[in-house]
């Protein structure tokens, strides 16, 4: 056995307002309903390492993986295997090396809507899609995207690596104080 498997939790979507980077020319955020339709399927979803179909680390088809959706967003659950690549994403979730999910999904039928924003730039609100995988990545499409191993050090890392991004870009918190030196 190469390690003691664990249970990575986080969210591989946050809802808006939260926004992704800039994906080309547009950003996007996720409609609190826009999972509703694939949680509800008995489709089998997998839990993948940088959207890798080489590297599976759970399939809500057999319960190594269980997703809800609450009032930030998507969250996550995964039960490591004991594999050696999931000993390597445990140990780079450890030191903080990765610590943001995405997700993969194909549009369901009128599953977006598009609108310019005050600033003139171009905003995508997912409202209805097809979730394929959500994976642990080392680059988000989402900053607010978050993953740790459960325990109380990968917990205090992960917060402290997301607090120092968010200072790093000017982020404030919910009640408009500026994030400072990690919070």
């Amino acid at each position: 056995m190469l390690f003691r498997s664990g249970i990575v939790t986080g969210y591989a979507a946050v809802f808006a307002p939260s926004l992704s980077e800039d994906l080309g020319g547009f950003r996007e955020q996720v409609d609190r309903r826009a999972f509703d339709r694939s949680l509800a399927s008995e489709k089998d979803i997998r839990a993948l390492v940088d959207h890798d179909s080489g590297k599976v680390l759970g399939r809500t088809s057999i319960n190594t993986l269980r997703l809800s959706v609450d009032d930030h967003g998507l969250k996550v659950e995964i039960d490591l295997p004991n594999t050696t690549y999931a000993a390597d994403v445990r140990a780079l979730l450890e030191r903080g090396d990765m610590s943001q999910m995405s997700f993969g999904f194909l549009l369901n039928a009128n599953g977006d809507k598009w609108e310019r924003s005050a600033d003139g730039s171009r905003l995508r609100t997912l409202l209805s899609v097809d979730l394929v995988e959500v994976s642990l990545v080392s680059i988000p499409a989402y900053p607010d995207t978050s993953a740790a191993v459960r325990s109380l050090r990968g917990f205090e890392s992960g917060k402290r690596n997301r607090d120092l991004w968010l200072a790093k870009h000017r982020f404030r918190h919910g009640d408009g104080t500026m994030i400072v030196n990690g919070g």
